[in-house]
């Protein structure tokens, strides 16, 4: 069986975080482990407050899972400060993980800010280096390159910036575009564009989380990075097709959507 590592924050409301990632795991048919940077208390109106987990103590999750259980791809996502996000850089580095995908998660959703200005300086630096992939939104992506992000022709420009502070391949997610859903994916200096229709569903709540998770999936599965996001493309907007209706603000996904209520699969 094939492993994934989560690094990120817990969602107590279940839709983002740590749980997106183990129910996506879950349903790709890969064994799911996970790091706590932080807990949040959040639900789909917003944060409510985030109590962070100390440098010392993610070091020694990360030693756990890797002196017992190696991962066979890493999914990072909230990491809040820059003490947090050099432990796990230097430990990544030490046990010589691979497949790493790096969703820089800024903004929550709902808007509530999740990352301290000095840690995007320390997300650019240590982790951006390591990794196979990354997978800014638009308005991450616009913080990224110092510019406003809202055209595909944007979208390629920011790409080609990007490009320049990671070794691996860069995902702008067009979620947030007007009159699309379109993605690019821009890897050795080579743009490849995911198109998809935009789904009529407000409830998008942890949608990053779930997007960046499946892609380590299918690394992990031994898929190409292409492949690897267009998989993950075609799963998270099924998840979204699904309808689920949850809560009072934007709601989670149907992680699950393939799996009926009584447990079998439809």
């Amino acid at each position: 069986m094939r492993k994934v590592l989560t690094i990120a924050g817990s969602d107590c409301s279940g839709g983002a975080g740590i749980q997106a990632d183990l129910k996506t795991m879950c349903v790709h048919g890969v064994y799911g482990m996970s790091v706590i940077t932080a807990l949040t208390a959040q639900n789909t109106t917003g944060v409510a407050d985030v109590l962070e987990a100390s440098p010392e103590f993610v070091a020694k999750q990360i030693d756990c899972v890797f002196n017992d259980i190696r991962p066979d791809a890493v999914k990072i996502g909230m990491v809040s400060n820059s003490e947090i996000i050099k432990v796990i850089a230097e430990k990544l580095r030490e046990y010589k993980a691979e497949h790493i995908v790096v969703d820089p998660v800024m903004v929550a959703t709902s808007g509530s800010r999740l990352m301290q200005d000095s840690a995007s300086i320390s997300l650019v630096s240590e982790l951006f280096p390591i990794a196979e992939v990354i997978t800014p939104n638009l308005s991450e992506t616009s913080a990224l390159c110092g510019f406003d992000v809202d055209t595909e022709t944007d979208m390629v420009k920011a790409a080609e910036i990007i490009s320049g502070k990671t070794n691996g391949a860069v995902l702008v997610k067009g979620g947030h575009l007007s009159d699309s859903a379109n993605d690019l994916l821009y890897m050795d200096k080579t743009e490849k564009w995911f198109r998809s229709e935009r789904v009529d569903n407000p409830n998008n709540h942890g949608s990053g989380c779930t997007l960046s998770s499946a892609i380590a999936c299918n690394l992990a599965l031994g898929k190409s990075v292409a492949e690897s996001v267009e998989n993950a493309k075609k799963y998270i907007t099924l998840c979204m097709k699904a309808g689920l209706d949850l809560g009072h603000g934007s709601g989670p996904l149907k992680h699950n959507f393939n799996i009926e209520e009584g447990g079998g699969m439809i």
